[in-house]
C-alpha cells in the first residue's frame, strides 16, 4: 500500500531538526537536473572566497535572527 504524502509528513515531523533538514535538502535535490560543471566551479570558487574573508576577519557573519528581523521589518513597513 502507498504512503500517502501526509503520512509521510507526519513521520518527518518525527526526525529530529538535522535529520529533517537533511531530508528537505535530499528531496529538493531530487528535483534539480544535473549540476553545470562550469556553475560548480564558480560556486566552489565563491564559497572558498567567502570562507577565507571570514577566516581572515574581513567580514563578519550577521545571526540569522538578524537578518530575519531586518527582512520582516522591510515586509512590514
Amino acid at each position: 500500500m502507498k504512503t500517502s504524502t501526509s503520512e509521510l509528513f507526519k513521520e518527518a515531523l518525527d526526525l529530529d531538526d538535522s535529520d529533517r533538514a537533511t531530508l528537505a535538502g535530499l528531496l529538493i535535490e531530487s528535483l534539480e537536473d544535473e549540476p553545470d560543471p562550469e556553475l560548480e566551479r564558480i560556486w566552489k570558487a565563491e564559497v572558498e572566497r567567502r570562507i577565507k574573508e571570514l577566516d581572515s576577519g574581513d567580514v563578519k557573519a550577521v545571526p540569522w535572527e538578524d537578518v530575519k528581523d531586518k527582512l520582516l521589518q522591510r515586509r512590514h513597513g
